[in-house]
């Protein structure tokens, strides 16, 4: 299990919101949108969110669907208040002056995955032990 420790020793990125233990939050998957409505639909519990957007609504989204953490990306800045509301929530914002496309790569690497190449990944190996079988 990745946690968002492993995150942040992997990649150079600002910590926004009170720290705590991370080691505590674990990641399992990775969603990246810039479109609220697609985050809603599309993004899980747990998993890591990456966006440019740096506004307040960016924690109400995430406290609504489980997300622990979001990744703001090529240098936006939210206000004090969304960084007031995420900490009253628990969601912990970071930064960084890196892409979106950049960061996503690089989870990617780290094997954090989306909810749909994880279900594919284990399809192919139940397929590949019945096969073996």
């Amino acid at each position: 299990m990745i946690t968002l420790q492993t995150i942040l020793d992997r990649l150079d990125l600002k910590i926004l919101t009170k720290t705590r233990d991370f080691s505590a939050i674990p990641i399992n998957s990775g969603y990246a949108s810039d479109i609220l409505s697609c985050v809603m639909s599309g993004a899980r519990a747990n998993c890591i969110w990456v966006t440019l957007i740096a506004n307040i609504n960016i924690v109400a989204v995430a406290s609504l669907l489980g997300i622990p953490a979001i990744i703001i990306t090529e240098g936006a800045q939210p206000d004090e208040e969304t960084i007031a509301r995420a900490n009253q929530e628990g969601i912990v914002l970071l930064s960084t002056p890196e892409s979106s496309y950049k960061i996503i790569g690089e989870l990617w690497q780290m094997g954090i995955k989306d909810d749909q190449a994880r279900a594919r990944h284990l399809r192919n190996e139940k397929t590949a032990l019945t096969r073996n079988n």
